[in-house]
């Protein structure tokens, strides 16, 4: 593999290759840059293909939690936590709305970083789990163009 060219991008750095990197070759690239003085290694993120953002809402969780505050985006790191969501990358930050002004149900709308195929999605898509004594369900949805787009993952 050969490097084109590098240049800076969205907060990082764009390299374009002749072919496509392998995971040993992704190794070689990441080892490079914390190599380099003056970059700060605790601050980088590993480096990665390019990929594509899939919609997802999760339905049928209440609004209200059980101290009566609405549920909000820092709520639902519950996520992280769910085998379900383990290999999952958040491309922006949750966003809870009331599924409607009479209901005590939220639908919470996420966007993922996923492959170009959609394959991420697919293994998330009409999957259910259970939060206490809630069902939740990950539907697919449209770009919610609402959601603030924002370069930075959540972690």
């Amino acid at each position: 593999m050969r490097t084109e060219f590098m240049r800076p991008c969205a907060g990082g750095i764009s390299i374009v290759t002749n072919n496509v990197p392998n995971p040993s070759d992704l190794s070689t690239i990441e080892k490079y840059f914390k190599s380099v003085d003056g970059l700060n290694s605790n601050d980088m993120l590993s480096p990665r293909l390019p990929q594509s953002k899939s919609y997802l809402k999760i339905t049928s969780l209440p609004y209200l939690q059980s101290d009566g505050n609405k549920i909000t985006s820092k709520d639902v790191e519950f996520m992280k936590h769910i085998d379900l969501f383990k290999d999952i990358s958040l491309a922006t930050k949750p966003h809870v709305i009331k599924a409607s002004p009479k209901s005590d149900m939220s639908i919470i709308w996420f966007d993922i970083w996923d492959t170009q195929n959609g394959s991420k999605a697919k293994l998330l898509i009409n999957h259910s789990f259970n939060l206490g004594r809630y069902i939740a369900t990950v539907r697919a949805t449209n770009m919610n163009p609402g959601v603030p787009q924002c370069h930075n993952c959540w972690k």
